[in-house]
């Protein structure tokens, strides 16, 4: 694990002596997202991708995306972006091609390679994921699961890329 990682987990342990997950919803969530990001962060890491590659091959699963509507999704400046695709074409993972009707616009697709390997992440991915709930009752799992989906649809709206796997 790297420091970034660790300290993430220390932040999350020591955030549980601020107040109790089970009254505080603020700290619960916090906690809840640094365990969620170092499962992504040691899943791409054994993939050999970073997290923000791995999460474009996943975003990517769902069909070809617009240069723009990735800067949005990610929350960057198009020029940013740019920087991130020019590694994943470098390692032939995804690539650009014009907009049939558009000149000025590209959209991006996974290249078979990207396919694969965004395949085998998520599988990854949600496999661990499925174990951090795992000791929840089978309707406390479902509980969970309706609740994070009426907080995902409610924000949907915002103009990220929520509905990504």
């Amino acid at each position: 694990m790297n420091k970034t990682a660790q300290a993430g987990l220390e932040d999350a342990t020591e955030a549980r002596h601020i107040g109790d997950p089970r009254t505080d919803v603020a700290t619960a969530l916090h906690q809840l997202s640094t365990l969620v990001q170092g499962i992504y962060l040691r899943v791409s890491e054994r993939h050999d991708l970073t997290p923000v590659q791995a999460r474009l091959l996943c975003v990517l699963l769902d069909g070809p995306r617009g240069m723009a509507e990735l800067a949005q999704c990610f929350g960057v400046e198009k020029a940013a972006l740019t920087g991130l695709m020019n590694r994943a074409e470098r390692r032939g993972l995804a690539q650009r091609s014009a907009v049939p009707g558009d000149r000025r616009a590209l959209q991006v697709t996974l290249t078979d390679a990207g396919h694969e390997a965004a395949m085998a992440f998520h599988a990854e991915v949600s496999v661990e994921l499925d174990r951090l709930v795992a000791p929840l009752a089978p309707d406390v799992r479902e509980r969970f699961g309706d609740t994070m989906a009426e907080i995902i649809e409610k924000c949907r709206g915002s103009g990220g890329c929520a509905g990504h796997r």
